[in-house]
């Protein structure tokens, strides 16, 4: 095995590019998922019927199919069809369609948000009545029943399952390789590999890159956890 060859700056240099573009990915998709699934959460739990049916048939087609398959419809389907194509140059929002980054976030973000609104809603529907009787009791109106005491709630309570689909999301963006032009992490170490022939080195130090980043991502949502949900945890007598 030859990583000195890893180690070298112009080496070193590509792979801190693709952990660039990697780590805005990430959290680009899950601002931009976290916001659409709370819409979709709270669709998920309306008193409304058809809105429910909607909402959930997206979630059901989204967590049905494989992400790669999403990324492939947005990139070489929807991105590629003529009518957005003679528009990307001067009419926006079609003009996004020509930035491979911005293809590989919408299908990304597209695909937590159905994930996400599904925690979110059940977390909000596993709100103890006894919290909402009391909001009541004291004179909230529903609007403010919803956004003072089931939303608060509900955030903490799905944070574990959450944090998987943050872990989950962050290997996911591997599949943003397959996007030309797009130099994520798994990008680099397939560009490495290809010039330098050494695929256990180039794959192996770009997958000691993602543990190190779920490990400290990890970290971050266990002292969330502490913190937002130690009242749930086993009292001390």
């Amino acid at each position: 095995m030859n990583w000195s060859v890893i180690f070298e700056p112009a080496q070193l240099q590509l792979y801190a590019e693709g952990l660039v573009t990697t780590l805005k990915l990430l959290l680009s998709s899950l601002a931009v998922g976290g916001v659409l699934a709370i819409g979709m959460a709270l669709a998920l739990t309306s008193r409304h019927a058809w809105l429910r049916r909607l909402v959930g048939a997206y979630t059901y087609v989204i967590r049905g199919t494989p992400l790669l398959i999403q990324v492939y419809l947005i990139y070489y389907g929807l991105a590629q069809l003529e009518w957005i194509q003679a528009r990307w140059d001067e009419v926006w929002p079609w003009t996004w369609f020509k930035e491979a980054f911005f293809c590989a976030l919408l299908a990304f973000a597209l695909n937590t948000a159905g994930y996400t609104a599904e925690i979110l809603a059940g977390a909000m529907r596993e709100t103890p009545p006894g919290e909402i009787e009391a909001a009541r009791a004291m004179g909230m109106s529903p609007r403010q029943v919803l956004w003072r005491i089931v939303m608060p709630g509900a955030l903490r309570r799905s944070l574990p399952a959450y944090s998987n689909e943050v872990v989950m999301m962050l290997h996911s963006t591997s599949l943003a390789s397959t996007v030309p032009a797009m130099l994520d992490l798994t990008a680099a170490a397939s560009r490495v590999y290809s010039d330098f022939y050494l695929p256990f080195e180039a794959y192996l130090f770009a997958a000691a890159i993602y543990l190190i980043i779920t490990f400290a991502l990890v970290g971050l949502f266990r002292l969330a956890e502490r913190r937002f949900l130690a009242y749930l945890g086993p009292r001390r007598v």
